[in-house]
């Protein structure tokens, strides 16, 4: 967009595009380099791993001492943001957009028919929707309507110097370089040289005045006071590398506000509890952004979908345990992790834990290297004595693999408990609650007491979400979805009950009720300790559901296999989680009963084959190509959101498809979104991945061409720079808990004939 604005709207952008070269100083830079290149190359992105000899070329006045590689984007640069603002406000007048300059919005009331009404000091205007695009302002705007929006403000500062001579005789101007060790960026500015750094937690300051008391009326081109003194150890790391650098005149160091939320990601989207209400905030690089942004937006407002998946920047990933210091802790750990490695699994601990914790988490904590999920705390994986406990983040297998093997093993061959209740959770009933579910889900509805595996779909027939659903009583519905989908996906319900008039209730019970998922051959045995109801399976078979006591304590018990083993997930109250998780120990003791977490659920799925959302099924791709046709009912009566759109897919043929891949490794596993390669070319991408410990081997799944994804078809997957051989598999390499209990009945029958 940058290099057409100008051609259609005549006015010049002040667009620069020498490239930018992120520098890798140490080997685990490197490291990170390549496991970011084996990302890029299945993108369209020009990305290239390049060489010291390349980067001198490009940037002649380095000191070349300690660079080993670096990342080169060509097409990279600056633009100058006011002729950029101005050049979008010309072209959006050129196409019938009204923009009144110096008209704030004063107040906003929302309409019964859902629209919106702004208030201004020059009169009021009705909107269809309205989108929060007001940068600073954005924590204002929301509390106009409730909301408590989890940004604040950074004072962040840079360095211009005057004329250098040796920028100055270039022939050429220098890329934009980003020292991730040094954390900063340098660029050349006409003849001289800028320099932006990050700085360290410990230094960096909030303007959290502004979340208290508004941001100063009238506030507009202002600055805050600059300090050099807070950024010295950056100045001379940058020195240090650039050289020329210190003998360099200061003329000036300016310091202003840049918006961050906690986790550095903008909020982009319709925002779940305000119809017609979307916001484009929290951008901490807001320029560069601008352009994917507003066509992100516009297309989704145009044709009532996302035009592909852009989860982590959803508004609703955050809620009303994103508290006002628990921001300020995550906006100060962003700043500084700025240019931290961005290893796998990456965990960052500020502002934790938030008001979200189970009822087992007290008894848990030190047992467990504990993960984040939408604000919950959930155990990874469980230590034991002579354990090497602690985060200790690698691109390679590290600390937490054995016991995720051991963990493994327990679920394998005894019994393991896990704590799940992040699971987002909603109670939905009414006189059209079926109506309504028929209508959002392309499965059909489970009869009372049963449960099944259920998908929403988008209009285009993509996957926005999956949904374990189980009927209570009648019309009366148990939905239960993922813990970073819980508002994402109940926007979209109310959204379809508010198009519908729908006359049900939806209840968000997520952070009321505990699960325990009870899971392994020997679970049966231990339930039935607690319980005067028969756990046998022939009294309770897969995929059902009943209110049971257990321990003494109301339990809604639920027969599913989230691990491909025997399991049970139970649900109470969140006031009576502990003593179920005691009584379960306890009555376990001698069956050896342990914890395990979820980095040996997700191994354990893995190699039973089943799709993860947010890996195997996004708003990316649709069910028929991610093999979850089971659980598609193309042929129900209901005209389910998403049915006519598959039934043109399908008509039409599918052009690629998910494959299960076996690889060849030594101590690196997949993770998801790795390049796949075929006789030198890139032919698809990896969806997720681990090792199977009960396989014994590294497994992923991977988008395909149709013509290779038959079984035994040879193909490499690219991991930290190398390709790795691997095989499109059979699935599942391990089989289910039922189905080798069928294949044990069936093998013991022909024995016994």
């Amino acid at each position: 967009m940058f290099e057409q604005l100008e051609a259609e709207t005549g006015q010049a952008v002040g667009f620069h595009q020498p490239g930018s070269i992120r520098i890798a100083s140490t080997p685990v830079r490197v490291d990170e380099l390549k496991y970011q290149m084996s990302r890029t190359h299945w993108h369209p992105t020009p990305q290239f791993l390049i060489e010291p000899e390349r980067i001198q070329q490009l940037f002649p006045l380095l000191n070349m001492n300690k660079v080993l590689a670096g990342l080169y984007n060509p097409g990279d640069g600056h633009i100058d943001p006011y002729s950029l603002t101005m050049a979008l406000a010309a072209g959006a007048r050129m196409y019938g957009a009204q923009i009144y300059p110096h008209t704030p919005v004063t107040g906003l009331t929302h309409t019964a028919d859902g629209r919106w009404d702004v208030q201004t000091p020059h009169g009021t205007i009705r909107a269809n929707r309205i989108v929060n695009a007001t940068g600073f302002w954005a924590r204002e705007l929301g509390h106009m309507i409730g909301f408590q929006h989890p940004t604040v403000q950074v004072h962040h500062q840079y360095v211009v110097t005057a004329t250098v001579p040796e920028v100055k005789a270039l022939e050429a101007e220098l890329p934009v370089i980003r020292d991730l060790e040094g954390s900063y960026y340098l660029r050349q500015e006409r003849d001289g040289l800028l320099f932006v750094p990050y700085e360290s937690e410990e230094k960096m300051v909030l303007q959290d005045s502004w979340i208290r008391d508004g941001v100063p009326p009238g506030f507009g081109k202002e600055l805050f006071e600059s300090d050099l003194d807070r950024i010295m150890d950056h100045v001379e790391m940058a020195m240090e590398m650039v050289p020329v650098l210190k003998n360099a005149d200061i003329i000036n160091i300016v310091s202003g506000p840049i918006t961050y939320t906690p986790d550095l990601l903008p909020m982009i989207g319709p925002h779940q509890g305000a119809r017609n209400y979307w916001t484009a905030i929290g951008f901490g690089y807001g320029i560069i952004h601008s352009g994917g942004v507003g066509k992100f937006l516009s297309d989704w407002i145009m044709s009532g979908e996302p035009p592909y998946d852009l989860i982590e920047c959803d508004p609703n990933r955050y809620g009303n345990w994103t508290t006002v210091p628990y921001v300020c802790a995550k906006a100060r750990e962003s700043y500084g992790f700025n240019n931290v490695v961005g290893y796998p699994k990456e965990e960052r601990f500020a502002g934790r834990p938030t008001s979200r914790v189970s009822g087992v988490y007290e008894l848990l904590k030190d047992k467990c290297s504990m993960g984040f999920h939408a604000g919950w705390e959930q155990p990874h994986y469980f230590y034991k004595p002579g354990d090497d406990i602690g985060y200790k983040p690698s691109f390679r297998r590290t600390n937490w693999f054995g016991p995720v093997g051991r963990e493994c093993k327990l679920v394998m061959e005894g019994v393991g408990v896990i704590d799940l209740s992040p699971f987002g959770k909603f109670m939905v009933k009414g006189e059209d609650s079926h109506r309504l579910l028929d209508r959002l889900f392309a499965n059909t509805l489970p009869k009372v007491g049963q449960t099944n595996i259920s998908h929403m779909l988008t209009p285009r027939g993509r996957v926005y979400a999956e949904v374990t659903v189980t009927q209570t009583a009648p019309g009366e519905f148990l939905l239960i979805t993922g813990s970073g989908s819980e508002l994402h996906d109940l926007r979209w319900i109310e959204r379809e009950v508010c198009d519908g008039d729908y006359r049900v209730s939806v209840c968000n019970v997520t952070d009321e009720i505990g699960v325990l998922g009870v899971a392994g051959p020997k679970s049966r045995k231990v339930l039935q300790k607690l319980t005067d109801e028969d756990m046998s399976d022939a009294a309770f078979r897969f995929l059902q559901c009943r209110s049971i006591q257990l321990a003494g304590v109301p339990v809604r018990s639920m027969r599913i296999s989230y691990t491909g083993e025997l399991g049970w997930e139970l649900y109470m109250d969140m006031r009576n989680m502990r003593s179920v998780y005691e009584a379960l120990m306890e009555a376990g003791h001698d069956e050896d009963i342990d914890n395990f977490g979820t980095y040996a659920m997700n191994s354990l799925r893995l190699e039973k084959g089943f799709r993860g959302w947010g890996a195997e099924m996004n708003c990316d791709t649709n069910p028929l190509e991610a093999g979850l046709d089971y659980f598609i009912k193309l042929n129900k009566p209901a005209d389910f959101v998403g049915k006519q759109a598959l039934l043109e897919i399908k008509a039409q043929g599918l052009r690629r498809r998910l494959a299960f891949l076996t690889l060849n490794t030594d101590d690196i596993d997949p993770e998801g979104n790795e390049t796949v390669w075929h006789n030198g070319q890139v032919v698809g991408n990896t969806t997720s991945g681990s090792y199977s410990f009960t396989a014994r081997q590294s497994l992923a799944f991977a988008y395909l061409p149709l013509h290779l994804t038959l079984e035994g078809q040879q193909l490499e997957v690219e991991l930290l720079g190398q390709r790795h051989p691997a095989t499109v598999a059979k699935e599942p390499l391990v089989l289910t808990e039922p189905s080798r209990t069928r294949q044990q009945r069936k093998s013991q029958t022909s024995r016994d004939l």
